[in-house]
């Protein structure tokens, strides 16, 4: 059986916080794979998203057996021009469009499927309640999933 793994977290991390963030966040990762985890899941919105997706891939250079899926919430979302977002995106093993076209519900879609598809929720939170990381979070509650917090 995979086990997967998933992120939410927030789009701005102040740069005073962005290396203790990123630190925490390669060891939830690693703490992960040694729990067996082998397959991730990045909602790729900029910040927290592409972060975990970019370390994801780094380890994947020593561990090739993990893998990548982006879980975009509207097709045209894939025409981003951030060249990180690109990159990063052409490296993946699977993409998932969620809805063809850009809905209102289209976020909240895209993080029910990270919190149906994942047994496990990496979140990088700073205590918001009006936030998708926040949304997210309870999805993963209500389906009893497992959370590991990384507070900022």
């Amino acid at each position: 059986m995979i086990k997967v793994c998933a992120v939410t977290g927030h789009r701005h991390i102040s740069p005073e916080k962005s290396i203790d963030i990123h630190c925490r966040l390669n060891g939830e990762i690693l703490l992960a794979i040694t729990d067996g985890y082998t397959h991730f899941i990045s909602g790729f919105a900029s910040g927290i998203d592409l972060e975990f997706a970019e370390i994801i891939l780094k380890v994947k250079e020593l561990i090739p057996n993990i893998s990548l899926e982006a879980a975009i919430p509207y097709r045209y979302r894939l025409e981003e021009k951030e060249p990180k977002f690109q990159e990063l995106l052409l490296k993946c093993d699977n993409i998932n469009v969620i809805c063809e076209e850009k809905k209102s519900n289209c976020y909240f879609l895209r993080n029910t499927y990270l919190v149906e598809k994942a047994d496990r929720i990496i979140a990088v939170f700073d205590g918001r309640k009006r936030s998708g990381t926040y949304q997210t979070i309870g999805i993963a509650r209500k389906k009893m999933r497992e959370i590991k917090f990384i507070n900022i």
